[in-house]
């Protein structure tokens, strides 16, 4: 009885590819027998054994030239081992990265063309929120998400502070053109950063964001003076809302425990976005019902930190809070809470231990 013995990966039909790799040596008729990537494996796994050499160049060109399966592509990473440098070389190329890092830099152009390059961005943004919600390395998708928040925070930074720049004041035709530039820059890049905090938060990824947030004093400066102007009304009437938007999703994080900031983050998180939601709303209309809803939750998610800092802390905060309030104290229960709060805490008599640590 002849048996043979592979020392490559055999297949369940491997009688039929042992008769059909003999008859192909006396044919030559590769065309019409390798009609699949699934008949091209088959055979190659014979013909490896064979050393077949006619074969095995025509089942490898056809692996090169046609879609795999999953499974397919399983088998042929099995086979590459038996090939040689020349024959292997497209076939891995196809499977192989280029670099280490080549994950992360596909995410990266994802995301930048996600941001910058199509028209319908709403479902080309919904497509890539997808891909990185299901990408197994959440380090990576980190690292990513924050070089893209950095850039856009960058850009937004730099336009107000061109905008707000006393060198760009006058009443001069290029002088207004490059205003307008700058706001529409601004927004255009408040938009991608408000996208970017809503990954990174709904990835729990968004620790750094908040620092880095937190400590913009130069930025926000920049936001309360370009808001006292009215010259942003009719060209970038949603910058406001933007910027605040961003701040509520990531004080919200805060608030909820998503993210776990440090008391100084959170203080400096407080400390430096309360001016410009005062500002926001004394210089922008909260008649609309949207930006009325925002001012609310950001105002109450702002007493929900001040909640969580020092007396100390929270006694200097809240006094600044006093804007939040109504001409109907009923309508503002969320300042009546958070100044209870306090002064119940105040009350508290001091323990002996307290005591001896002052």
């Amino acid at each position: 009885m002849f048996k043979l013995n592979l020392s490559v990966p055999s297949t369940s039909g491997s009688i039929q590819s042992h008769l059909a790799v003999l008859e192909l040596l006396y044919t030559n008729d590769f065309e019409n027998t390798i009609d699949s990537a699934s008949t091209a494996l088959d055979l190659l796994a014979v013909a490896l054994e064979l050393l077949f050499e006619d074969c095995i160049r025509s089942c490898v060109g056809f692996l090169e030239a046609v879609p795999w399966t999953e499974e397919e592509e399983e088998r042929v990473l099995n086979l590459i081992p038996f090939l040689s440098e020349e024959e292997s070389k497209e076939l891995l190329a196809r499977v192989s990265p280029v670099k280490e890092d080549s994950c992360e830099v596909m995410l990266e152009g994802l995301i930048l063309s996600a941001i910058h390059n199509y028209q319908n961005m709403a479902y080309v943004k919904a497509f890539v929120a997808k891909i990185l919600r299901d990408f197994s390395s959440k380090e990576s998708a980190k690292r990513v998400l924050e070089k893209a928040f950095n850039m856009s925070l960058k850009t937004v930074k730099e336009s107000l502070e061109e905008y707000s720049s006393p060198d760009l004041r006058g009443d001069h035709n290029e002088t207004e053109a490059i205003q307008r530039l700058n706001l529409h820059k601004a927004m255009t890049n408040g938009k991608h950063l408000l996208w970017l905090v809503e990954r990174m938060i709904e990835l729990r990824v968004a620790d750094t964001a908040v620092k880095e947030w937190s400590e913009q004093p130069a930025f926000t400066a920049d936001l309360q003076r370009a808001f006292r102007d009215d010259a942003w009304r009719n060209i970038v009437p949603g910058l406001p809302a933007v910027v605040l938007r961003c701040t509520c999703k990531l004080a919200n994080a805060v608030a909820a425990g998503t993210i776990l900031a440090t008391r100084q983050v959170r203080r400096k998180l407080v400390e430096d976005w309360l001016p410009v939601l005062v500002v926001c709303k004394d210089h922008v209309s909260p008649m609309l019902p949207s930006n009325k809803s925002l001012y609310l939750e950001l105002e109450e998610t702002f007493l929900r930190i001040i909640s969580t800092l020092p007396m100390s802390d929270a006694q200097e905060l809240l006094q600044q809070c006093l804007s939040f309030s109504t001409r109907n104290v009923e309508d503002c229960p969320h300042l009546v809470t958070a100044f209870n709060t306090w002064f119940r805490r105040a009350a508290q008599p001091l323990k002996p231990d307290y005591l001896s640590d002052q």
